[in-house]
């Protein structure tokens, strides 16, 4: 599945005021739950912690992927997400992270999800389309960039 096929306007978020790992997280959780029914917060939070408790999601050059896989639905969900500033994510390469791709998987679904970080991985390694998200203004500036790079 590629990041578009799950990716909409209203999961995207410019310029998040997010001081700390647990501040960014809560928001992409938050911002997830709202596109579900029968999913919370918590759920998605937890989600997301118990699989950085694994290791950094924070995969270098200012990129973050959290994601987290869950028992209780059957559809996947992301958020991408900037940050105003960039905030510490313990990333593998010890910088600071501002760009978000936060992923949420049904557990039985682990081929479709390492297909979607593939295609994740695949926008998001090309340094223009950083600099790009990183400049956007607005959640449609940020997703219609998205949609287009994927093209």
């Amino acid at each position: 599945m590629k990041l578009t096929d799950i990716l909409n306007e209203d999961c995207t978020l410019c310029a998040v005021q997010a001081t700390s790992k647990k501040r960014i997280l809560e928001i992409l959780s938050s911002k997830a739950a709202e596109m579900s029914d029968d999913l919370n917060t918590y759920t998605l939070l937890e989600s997301l912690i118990q699989r950085e408790k694994m290791g950094s999601t924070g995969i270098g050059n200012g990129i973050a992927i959290p994601h987290g896989k869950l028992t209780s639905t059957d559809k996947a969900l992301v958020v991408v997400a900037t940050t105003e500033e960039a905030i510490d994510f313990d990333a593998i390469d010890n910088r600071p992270v501002d760009i978000f791709i936060a992923l949420f998987v049904p557990e039985d679904q682990c081929q479709a999800h390492l297909t979607t970080l593939q295609s994740i991985a695949k926008i998001f390694s090309n340094k223009q389309i950083c600099k790009q998200a990183r400049r956007c203004d607005s959640s449609k500036a940020l997703y219609q960039l998205i949609k287009t790079a994927e093209c």
